[in-house]
């Protein structure tokens, strides 16, 4: 897994989320392509990646309306063309937390 520089754009929800805190987030993917943690947008925080494999995905906070604690524990949306790409995406993130 890896940040891309693919084109996201057209990616979607697919039902795939996962829980843990931002600051989990960046030690495993980085920082994020977007960080406007205001609470004033319906995303506060994404980052834009890629599987082992080559899918992209998004992961995204959706709809919070909140300024984000970044060691808070939420749910967070894995966007993608497809579910597959979603669910693989999922299980590297976790992987990757417990190498961490």
């Amino acid at each position: 897994m890896k940040t891309t520089k693919k084109e996201v754009g057209g990616t979607s929800f697919h039902g795939t989320v996962m829980n843990c805190s931002v600051s989990t987030l960046k030690k495993v993917l980085g920082e994020p392509v977007y960080d406007g943690n205001t609470g004033d947008d319906k995303v506060n925080f994404e980052w834009n990646m890629e599987t082992n494999d080559g899918d992209v995905f998004t992961v995204y906070d959706w709809k919070e309306y909140r300024s984000i604690n970044e060691d808070e524990v939420i749910e967070w949306h894995i966007g993608g063309f497809n579910e597959s790409a979603t669910e693989e995406a999922k299980y590297e993130i976790r992987e990757a937390i417990v190498k961490a």
